[in-house]
């Protein structure tokens, strides 16, 4: 029973140590969301990003996705947007979906990032509407 705990307090650990990690990588990002600037946003994409905003999927440049999230900005200001669950796939890709508000307006919004010489970046992004 002994070795039942501990590997459950091991597994607790582990489990409280990736969530922190992912924190630490996501709350950049979630704060650039949180603002509406889509220049402080690009900071985090790669040099080109899939996006899916309100059913509008393609692939951009950084420039290009730029012009994008400022429109989107634009036609919807942020009046909140918060991180609800964060992951990794089995091939090493961390995700984060969130939750972004906009007067009344709620999306979906799902990040994924994958290391691009040793740096964290967005090469995916959708604002899904619910």
């Amino acid at each position: 029973m002994n070795i039942r705990v501990a590997f459950v307090c091991l597994l607790v650990v582990a489990g409280t140590e990736l969530f922190a990690q992912q924190a630490e990588l996501f709350n950049p990002m979630k704060d650039a969301l949180k603002t509406g600037n889509a220049k402080e946003v690009v900071k985090f994409f790669n040099t080109s990003v899939d996006m899916d905003i309100e059913g509008t999927v393609d692939s951009y440049s950084k420039t290009q996705a730029e012009f994008v999230l400022r429109d989107f900005f634009k036609k919807h200001p942020p009046t909140d947007f918060n991180i609800v669950h964060t992951g990794s796939s089995k091939g090493g890709l961390q995700y984060a979906i969130g939750r972004y508000n906009s007067n009344g307006e709620n999306y979906n919004v799902m990040l994924r990032v994958k290391e691009v010489n040793k740096v964290n970046l967005i090469h995916e992004i959708n604002f899904v509407k619910e």
